[in-house]
């Protein structure tokens, strides 16, 4: 029997045909002999950076060749990888860096020249050559590395040692990095390529980021079985999306309910066929049932997969098997592979069919916990089970459907957001004295922003078009509200906390 290397870049890459594309953009193709060579030099130099076994190592970057390799590399040296977006906030950037102790970055040049003050005292890696920056310790382009040695052999690790930190927006606002071992990345990959029967002639469109861990679960699983991905970033233009498909002759498709709420309403997805599609893959939020059925209808040959998961369970969770469409439209279905879910109550007990309790998971996917944040680990994470804090019901069958939420953040567009951090950024236009806000379902982004605000004494007149003229300068276009109600006082609790969860059923103005 073959044992699986303990390194997930070794498990990734280990007896690829070298020849064979890994990678298809929309300029050029890689194969999987340069994403072998180009990760060996990416773990070569870090090495020859000082870099010891467990350093964190930040990466920021489009999908490209530079983030694939980047991403390898760093887990191949036995060091962890810090995926963030490009759109990362000053902040937050420098959260993640401090608390991180992080002092190599991989760094898209159009970042770096734009953060200048940010990269400070660090050491770069960008993916071509950048102006100038004599504030960092060093700097060298990507292409450079064509020149170092791979004689050294990457550092040994160990199977349960940490891979990756993968960070997103917690309920107090402040960035959290779910840590993420070898082992879980390898057996949520096995996991997946087993439900959805992948092999090395699947060939999936990529539109999501590969810093999102449903981005990087394609990458994970179509590298491991010797597929390719074709990676697309122009998903703002969905019919080039759609021919590309097309022209590459893509057997998956893999996207956020918004992404398939905009073909499904806004492109000529209905009109096109697609011969080659085997299946398509939704996760991050819910997709109205509405929409699967019209997505079943556009795609008639093609397997709809429906899946749930968090980052702090590496990726996915749950499945529901596509020919219970019919009969258990709405429910997220069962574990994976390797995936126990119970729902259960407050005193741990199984529910019943249509009682409503909290999803619980156990398996070699759930994650390790919070970086550097013990407390906050302990809620979610005890006794070696994931508290999802997703209330759900079961019914007959066991299958699960979730029901609500029971931590205050929101999913838009397939991207989890805090209700505070929108508040605070609401909070800072000045006529404003109270706000809070809630979800909305929305036909775009899955969950919309409904703001409720209190003006300021004499400010009321016209706050709602001064403020929504503000929301949109200030803030990205999936965070600005929906819908903004003027109140003249938030419901509170007794301790001063707003009642939210009582204005998300309705019971709202009554003065």
């Amino acid at each position: 029997m073959t044992v699986d290397p303990t390194n997930v870049a070794e498990f990734l890459l280990e007896r690829k045909d070298p020849n064979r594309i890994s990678l298809r953009f929309p300029k050029a193709n890689h194969s999987y002999g340069e994403l072998q060579r180009r990760s060996l030099q990416v773990a070569q130099r870090l090495m020859e950076m000082g870099a010891k076994k467990g350093d964190r190592v930040i990466l920021i970057s489009d999908n490209s060749l530079f983030w694939v390799a980047a991403y390898l590399g760093t887990m191949r040296a036995g060091l962890v990888s810090v995926p963030i977006s490009t759109s990362v906030s000053s902040q937050e950037f420098e959260y993640i860096r401090r608390t991180t102790d992080t002092r190599i970055v991989f760094v898209q040049a159009e970042f770096a020249t734009r953060n200048r003050d940010l990269l400070r005292q660090l050491s770069l890696v960008t993916d071509r050559v950048a102006p100038d920056l004599p504030e960092v310790v060093s700097q060298e382009a990507f292409a450079a590395l064509d020149a170092v040695s791979v004689a050294q052999v990457p550092t040994k690790v160990d199977r349960d040692d940490l891979a990756v930190i993968m960070f997103t927006s917690g309920s107090t606002a402040q960035p959290r990095g779910v840590m993420v071992s070898h082992a879980n990345i390898m057996a949520n990959t096995k996991a997946i390529i087993q439900y959805l029967g992948l092999t090395e002639a699947d060939s999936t469109m990529a539109v999501l980021p590969f810093h999102y861990c449903f981005g990087t679960s394609l990458l994970h699983t179509h590298l491991r079985t010797g597929g390719s991905l074709v990676v697309d970033s122009r998903f703002l233009y969905p019919e080039t999306i759609l021919q590309r498909m097309i022209d590459e002759r893509c057997t998956g498709f893999a996207g956020v309910p918004s992404h398939y709420q905009i073909l499904l309403r806004g492109s000529s997805l209905r009109k096109k066929q697609f011969p080659h599609l085997r299946h398509v893959q939704q996760a991050g939020g819910h997709l109205a049932p509405s929409f699967i059925c019209q997505l079943r209808e556009a795609l008639p040959g093609t397997q709809v997969f429906v899946m749930y998961g968090q980052t702090e369970a590496t990726a996915r969770l749950s499945y529901l098997p596509p020919e219970f469409l019919d009969t258990k439209l709405g429910s997220i279905g069962n574990g994976i592979p390797g995936v126990t879910l119970r729902v259960v109550n407050d005193s741990g007990i199984e529910v019943l069919p249509g009682e409503v309790g909290e999803i619980v998971a156990e398996g070699e996917s759930i994650a390790m916990g919070y970086w550097d944040l013990p407390a906050e680990s302990a809620t979610p994470f005890r006794d070696g089970k994931l508290y999802t804090g997703d209330l759900a019901t079961v019914d007959e069958d066991g299958f699960i459907y979730i029901v609500d939420r029971a931590k205050d953040f929101l999913k838009c567009g397939g991207r989890r957001v805090s209700c505070r951090e929108i508040e605070e950024q609401v909070l800072a236009f000045e006529d404003v004295l109270e706000a809070a806000v809630i979800g909305v379902p929305d036909d775009v982004l899955g969950e919309a922003v409904k703001a409720f605000v209190v003006p300021r004494a004499t400010r009321g007149n016209g706050l709602v078009q001064r403020l929504e003229g503000f929301c949109k300068r200030q803030m990205p276009p999936h965070l600005v509200p929906k819908e903004i109600v003027v109140l003249r006082t938030l419901r509170k609790n007794s301790s001063g906390k707003f009642l939210s969860r009582i204005w998300a059923w309705g019971g709202l103005i009554d003065f």
